[in-house]
């Protein structure tokens, strides 16, 4: 087994469902405020105390223009002291990708629209230049690490083009893969997706991606992302995205209300015979935390609102 094979089985092991929360990264690229630094490790901290294992914590992006990340490389060294825990961040461009590859990030993340009219209004390239980028990260990396994970924006619907056709969406992954990429992640990055759509792509591409780790990234922009991901999850699906406190939202895709609230994807997950390892009370601890930190930013989740069911017990890693 090669050293990439291996970092992607102890990231994303074949057996169990991984929860992957995203909240310092596309949580707070629409916010007006963000964390202190020292508010994000607490972040973490409590998060990994919970059972929380993949955090996404930033962009490497300018900091003169999104000064939420300027702190990533802190943040991904106190993932790296966090037992078992494992940390993602999103790359545009070539210099990100360096930055990205002078740290010791688990994993980086290569936006690839599904249609050439989103990612030229996205990231300024053709989708080939995006999957050359794939390629110049796979080929500067030491050892294998990070791993890389495409990120196809748009898989199921763009704001731009409208209807993406999964054979579409699959032929781009298939060329990500053959660029080098470990990983592979669709997004419903602007909300169009409904469950029958997430279960076509999911069924098609899964089988002839296999052994590649394919992620779900949702959003619940019109309301259909816990279905959405019920219908992940019927389909093979063993890693999902979502935010604490559906925090984010697609800049192209107005009065979006952001992520799948992590929070109800792990009660999800768990009434359906999914273990997650999280425990959801000490979980629904960080939402004051969200609250005092991002004042008057709306924070989503029935979870939130009805608390866990008192007759079940919640158990973290370890309990």
């Amino acid at each position: 087994m090669s050293p990439t094979d291996m970092a992607a089985r102890r990231l994303y092991p074949q057996h169990g469902v991984v929860l992957r929360e995203l909240g310092l990264r596309d949580g707070l690229q629409l916010t007006r405020t963000f964390p202190s630094t020292a508010a994000k490790m607490e972040w973490l901290e409590t998060a990994h105390a919970a059972g929380v294992r993949h955090f996404e914590v930033g962009s490497f992006l300018p900091t003169r223009t999104f000064p939420q990340f300027e702190d990533i490389r802190r943040l991904i060294s106190t993932v790296s002291q966090l037992d078992g825990a494992f940390s993602s961040a999103l790359t545009l461009n070539e210099r990100a990708i360096a930055d990205a590859l002078q740290t010791g990030v688990d994993e980086i993340v290569i936006s690839v629209s599904a249609t050439e009219e989103h990612s030229l209004s996205n990231i300024r390239r053709t989708r080939q230049s995006a999957i050359g980028l794939v390629s110049r990260a796979a080929g500067e990396r030491t050892n294998g690490r990070p791993l890389i994970c495409a990120a196809i924006s748009v898989a199921f619907g763009c704001s731009i083009a409208g209807d993406v056709s999964p054979t579409d969406v699959l032929r781009i992954a298939t060329a990500c893969v053959e660029a080098g990429a470990e990983v592979i992640a669709f997004a419903d990055t602007v909300g169009f997706a409904g469950p029958c759509q997430v279960e076509e792509l999911c069924r098609l591409v899964v089988p002839r991606l296999f052994p590649v780790p394919v992620i779900i990234h949702l959003h619940d922009t019109r309301g259909t992302g816990i279905a959405n991901a019920f219908a992940a999850l019927q389909s093979g699906i063993r890693i999902l995205d979502g935010t604490l406190g559906g925090l984010g939202g697609c800049p192209f895709a107005p009065g979006a209300t952001g992520n799948v609230v992590f929070e109800d994807l792990v009660f999800l997950c768990e009434r359906s015979g999914f273990a997650t390892g999280i425990d959801l009370e000490k979980l629904l601890q960080l939402r004051p935390l969200l609250a005092r930190e991002l004042p008057g930013e709306p924070l989503y989740g029935a979870l939130a609102r009805a608390g866990p069911p008192e007759s079940i017990r919640w158990r973290a890693v370890g309990d």
